[in-house]
């Protein structure tokens, strides 16, 4: 089985007919990244119970009613007079938390984060594949390579690198070069975008053979 046979539940045949105006390129860039809805979802349902409950609390100041929580009158007033009448330790531990509240949405909103996720080159189709395959697919020729059990190799893959950990059969050298190499040529094989590097690990302490 080559990594071909892995990886072909994830393709797909191209359409007769591409639709007009679809730019695959953007719907690449959206398989890669990670979404940013949860935490605009929350953003969105903070303002909202804000905005709310201001809402309250001015309509029940305008019919000359209590306030419920807190007069908007008096918190104003209270905003404008920080920092006193506040002990500066719950002052500091206030603006530390929306500080860092607001370093989360900041990064949120101005850095992409990315997908576990690589491109691999098609002519035909926009292929995204998860590195978690890619891993399966590298893992398997290792263990070919190497001659050891599908327990004794663990496969990490990253955006940039490709890590191998191979645990040796006591009593059986492995030849790091030549497993090193294999797992290239497989990797060359499935050409992911962008290519990462390999590093395989090889284990001192070795795993008694069935």
């Amino acid at each position: 089985m080559s990594s071909t046979d892995v990886l072909e539940p994830f393709r797909a045949e191209p359409p007769a007919q591409p639709a007009s105006g679809l730019d695959m390129d953007r719907v690449v860039r959206r398989e890669l990244s990670s979404s940013r809805a949860i935490l605009s979802g929350i953003a969105a349902f903070i303002v909202t119970v804000l905005a709310i409950y201001a809402l309250l609390e001015t309509g029940l100041r305008i019919a000359n009613q209590p306030a419920w929580l807190i007069d908007p009158q008096t918190a104003l007033d209270r905003l404008a007079q920080l920092p006193q009448g506040l002990n500066p330790l719950l002052l500091g531990v206030i603006g530390a938390v929306l500080l860092l509240l607001g370093l989360i949405f900041f990064c949120n909103g101005v850095f992409k984060s990315r997908r576990a996720r690589h491109t691999l080159a098609d002519p035909r189709i926009a292929v995204v594949v998860d590195d978690e395959v890619i891993a399966s697919a590298l893992a398997r020729r290792a263990r070919l390579a190497a001659g050891v059990t599908q327990e004794q190799v663990v496969v990490v893959v990253s955006k940039r690198a490709v890590v191998v950990n191979l645990r040796p059969t006591s009593g059986v050298p492995l030849d790091h070069d030549a497993i090193k190499t294999a797992i290239e040529q497989e990797l060359q094989a499935m050409a992911p975008n962008p290519l990462p590097q390999v590093r395989v690990n090889i284990a001192v302490a070795g795993v008694i053979g069935v």
